[in-house]
């Protein structure tokens, strides 16, 4: 198996597949493959789990059905792009290098790696769409390759070394790294402070890997810019399409 990542801004990670390689990823994450590459869908993933397994990944915020890709007879091409702007991170996934990630994280992996729940709490209606912080938990053994987006800054702390972030700008870090979610202190923090009152702390040792554009941030700045259509709007244009309609007769 050999594989590269090509692109800058919006990378794509390109594999060669041989006779019988395989690659898990989340159902919908294909942008392209060659004819000797062979899709099976199914709930088991990293090396079993049955529909337990499965109903943890859906809580950690994965689908349910994951996509084993498997180069069948010759080789094969296989190919699966970043949705955002952004990074693609190949990590080594074994005991003693396991990975906490993003819900939106998982790009794919080989076939052993584990993917489940790693931590869940709710932080309020009005904070990631309301479904509250979710990470996702990498184990078993083989590679992931992770999708963060916007520009990637790495940070190695040291043992009881302690940085607090925005949440939606944690990408991931090693298990090795006590996580928490904490509230800022003070009533003026609560009331005018524009970062929210969480903030996620991480305190060493280990790697951290932070992200500068969240998609919740991303969502939240692009929505003045949605069309929104009031029921005012959309009576107005059948009123107008009426109107015009006779005048057109006439």
């Amino acid at each position: 198996m050999r594989n590269q990542i090509v692109g800058t801004t919006m990378p794509v990670l390109e594999f060669t597949l041989d006779p019988n390689d395989s690659i898990i990823s989340e159902a919908g994450q294909l942008s392209w493959m060659g004819s000797s590459i062979e899709m099976t869908t199914h709930t088991q993933f990293g090396g079993g789990g049955g529909v337990l397994g499965a109903l943890k990944r859906v809580v950690g915020g994965a689908t349910l059905f994951m996509t084993e890709y498997r180069a069948v007879g010759r080789p094969g091409e296989l190919a699966f792009a970043a949705k955002l702007p952004g990074h693609i991170v190949p990590v080594e996934v074994g005991p003693g290098r396991e990975y906490m990630i993003h819900r939106h994280g998982f790009l794919c992996s080989t076939s052993l790696v584990q993917l489940g729940v790693g931590f869940q709490q709710s932080l309020g209606a009005g904070i990631f769409g309301g479904s509250g912080f979710l990470l996702q938990r990498v184990s078993g053994q083989g590679t992931a390759w992770l999708e963060l987006s916007g520009e990637l800054i790495v940070k190695d702390l040291e043992a009881g070394e302690t940085l607090r972030v925005h949440p939606g700008h944690v990408g991931a870090f090693q298990t090795s790294v006590n996580f928490q979610i904490t509230t800022v202190p003070g009533i003026k923090n609560m009331i005018f402070g524009g970062d929210g009152i969480f903030l996620a702390s991480l305190t060493g040792p280990g790697r951290v890997w932070l992200q500068t554009l969240p998609i919740a941030k991303l969502a939240h700045e692009l929505m003045e810019y949605m069309p929104i259509e009031s029921n005012k709007a959309v009576q107005g244009g059948v009123v107008g399409g009426i109107i015009g309609s006779i005048l057109d007769r006439d």
